[in-house]
C-alpha cells in the first residue's frame, strides 16, 4: 500500500520542516512544502495529494481559509487546518471550525496523526455521501426539477410546472416580476435574504451555486430547502440574453445528511453523543484548559450496578428501554453546556465544564445517584437501579482525553468495589480514591 501524500502549506519554515519530519516518521509521503496559497493551488494539480495540511495564516494575498475553501470545492481534497486557539474561536463562531477539520497549535505527534486520519476518514464519508446524493439528484432532476428563466434585467420570462409547485406562483402571474419576489430565497447560515440570483450570475458571468443552507420561502410562507445553481444564458453570438435558475427540493438530502451525522457521532439507542464525539469534546476541553488557567472541568465515568441481571431477567428489549430512560435522567442532572455520552453497554460518561472545584462535581454525582435511585416504571415493571461513578478532575496536565477517562474509570471501579451506588474521586498524587 502506497503511503498517503500530504501537501504542507505553512509559512513558518522551521515549523514546516518539523511537520514534514513528523509526517514522514508517521509513514506519510510529503512531496512538497510551500508557504503560499497561490503556489499550493498550482502544486495540487501536479502532485494530487491525499490531504492538505494548511496553516490559517499564510504568505501571499489569500489566507488559509480561502485557500482551504478553494482546495475543497475545486479539487475535492480533504483539508486539515492548523490554527491557534484565538483563530479557532473565530472560525467556530463563523461555523467554519467543523469537527475534525482543524488542529490547534501546539500539537503532539499523536494528535497530528489522529487529526489527519480523522480528516481523511471524514472526507471519505463525505465523498460517499456526495456520490449518493449525486446519484439521487440525477434521478430527481429528470422528473421534478424546477426551472426559471429570466431576462437580463432579472425579471421572470418562463417557469416550468415544478417551479410553480415549489414557489406557489403560476407562470402567468409571475411573468415580468423580479426573480427575488417570486423565488424568495434566504441563506439560513447568514440569516439574510438572497438578492436576485439572475442579476448576480449575469454580473459574475459564471454559474453560481446556491448557498449550502438555502431556503425557499413559498408564496404560502412554507419553507423548503433547495439546492442547485443559476447560470447566464447566451445566444449563438455569445451574448448574454438572460439567466436560468435550476433548483429542487432537497429536504430528503438534508434529512440524509442529518442521519449520517447522527450515525457517525451519536449513539443509535439513546441518541447521546458516542465515544468519538465525547472524546472530541473532551479534547477541546483539554486544549481550552491550556489557554485558560481559570477554566476547570471534570469527567464522570458511570457503570450501572446490576444491569446485566436486569437484562437477563427481563430481556434485552427491557434493558434497552432502561438505558434510554437512564440517558434522559442523566441529561436532566447536568447543564445544557455539559455533555452526557454513552460508551456502549451500560457505561456512560459526563463532561462537566466551567466548574469551580471538586464540590461542584461531587454535587452532580450525588444528584445523579439520587435521580437514578428513583423507581422507573417500564412496561408494567418497577425497576430500581444505581450506578458506580468515578470522577477525574483536570489537574493531571494530560494531553490525551483517554488518559483522563482512564483515571475516571479507575475511580469508578474502586467505588464499585466498595459497594453499589457509590462515587469516588481519582487522586493523582496517590493514585487512589479520596
Amino acid at each position: 500500500m502506497l503511503a498517503r501524500k500530504i501537501l504542507v502549506i505553512e509559512y513558518e519554515k522551521l515549523l514546516a520542516l518539523n511537520i514534514r519530519n513528523t509526517l514522514q516518521k508517521l509513514g506519510y509521503n510529503v512531496p512538497e512544502i510551500t508557504d503560499s496559497g497561490e503556489d499550493a493551488i498550482k502544486k495540487i494539480a501536479e502532485i494530487h495529494p491525499n490531504l492538505v495540511l494548511i496553516d490559517v495564516s499564510l504568505a501571499g494575498e489569500i489566507n488559509g481559509i480561502q485557500v482551504a475553501d478553494t482546495i475543497q470545492n475545486d479539487f475535492q481534497i480533504p483539508v486539515l487546518q492548523i490554527t491557534e486557539y484565538s483563530q479557532y474561536i473565530k472560525l467556530h463562531q463563523k461555523q467554519l471550525g467543523k469537527a475534525f477539520s482543524y488542529i490547534l497549535k501546539p500539537f503532539a505527534e499523536a494528535d497530528l496523526h489522529i487529526a489527519i486520519e480523522m480528516a481523511i476518514y471524514k472526507h471519505q464519508i463525505n465523498n460517499r455521501l456526495r456520490e449518493e446524493i449525486q446519484r439521487m439528484s440525477a434521478i430527481i432532476d429528470s422528473i421534478n426539477c424546477a426551472v426559471v428563466v429570466t431576462y437580463t434585467n432579472g425579471h421572470i420570462q418562463i417557469m416550468n410546472p415544478m417551479a410553480e409547485v415549489l414557489t406557489g406562483w403560476k407562470q402567468d402571474e409571475a411573468f415580468g416580476r423580479d426573480l427575488s419576489e417570486v423565488v424568495c430565497l434566504v441563506d439560513r447560515d447568514m440569516d439574510e435574504a438572497i438578492e436576485n440570483l439572475a442579476i448576480q450570475a449575469i454580473a459574475a458571468d459564471k454559474v453560481l451555486n446556491l448557498p449550502e443552507n438555502c431556503m425557499l420561502i413559498a408564496k404560502d410562507g412554507n419553507e423548503i430547502p433547495i439546492g442547485d445553481n443559476v447560470a447566464p444564458i447566451r445566444d449563438s453570438n455569445g451574448d448574454i440574453t438572460g439567466a436560468v435558475l435550476v433548483f429542487q427540493d432537497i429536504t430528503q438530502r438534508k434529512q440524509m445528511e442529518a442521519q449520517l451525522l447522527r450515525n457517525a457521532f451519536y449513539d443509535g439507542l439513546t441518541a447521546l453523543p458516542n465515544r468519538v464525539l465525547f472524546l472530541d469534546r473532551l479534547k477541546q476541553a483539554i486544549e481550552r484548559r491550556k489557554r485558560r488557567s481559570d477554566y476547570n472541568f471534570a469527567v464522570l465515568f458511570l457503570d450501572l450496578d446490576g444491569f446485566q441481571g436486569i437484562n437477563d431477567r427481563l430481556g434485552h428489549g427491557m434493558g434497552d428501554d432502561l438505558l434510554v430512560a437512564i440517558a434522559r435522567r442523566l441529561e436532566s442532572c447536568v447543564r445544557s453546556g455539559d455533555t452526557v455520552g454513552r460508551f456502549g453497554g451500560d457505561k456512560f460518561a459526563v463532561l462537566l465544564e466551567e466548574i469551580k472545584d471538586v464540590t461542584d462535581t461531587t454535587n452532580v454525582a450525588k444528584r445523579i445517584q439520587d435521580t437514578l435511585g428513583l423507581p422507573l416504571n417500564l412496561n408494567g415493571h418497577q425497576i430500581c437501579t444505581t450506578a458506580s461513578i468515578g470522577i477525574a478532575l483536570n489537574c493531571g496536565g494530560y494531553n490525551e482525553p483517554e488518559s483522563l477517562l482512564r483515571d475516571a474509570d479507575i475511580a469508578m471501579y474502586r467505588a464499585k468495589q466498595q459497594g453499589k451506588a457509590r462515587y469516588g474521586v481519582f487522586d493523582e498524587a496517590t493514585n487512589a480514591n479520596s
